[in-house]
């Protein structure tokens, strides 16, 4: 299983209505995370809007493109894109790039 951590930044702004949205997460986005492979899947947001994303999955590429190919991925990018800073036109998720990890302690 691969960690993959990954930071996007969150309009300051919008970072109350960025965690009111996530607390509500779609069924329909859950089940196509679950089932395109993104394992213990978090987000960590800080008030200054630094999102930090983390999560499990065998091939992070397979997993992207398989929530790539689902219609509830395109509605949740669509209205989540104006949350973030710096896409430069890209979708949120196609502007995830995983940091190297350095250190782990299992």
């Amino acid at each position: 299983m691969r960690r993959v951590c990954f930071l996007l930044k969150v309009r300051a702004e919008r970072v109350e209505e960025y965690r009111e949205r996530h607390a509500q997460v779609w069924d329909g986005m859950l089940t196509a995370l679950s089932a395109a492979g993104w394992h213990n899947y978090s987000l960590f947001l800080r008030e200054d809007g630094l999102l930090v994303g983390y999560l499990e999955t065998p091939d992070f590429d397979r997993a992207r493109a398989a929530m790539e190919a689902t219609e509830v991925n395109a509605r949740w990018q669509a209205e989540m894109a104006e949350f973030f800073e710096e896409l430069d036109g890209q979708a949120p998720d196609a502007a995830m790039r995983p940091l190297t990890e350095v250190f782990h302690l299992a």
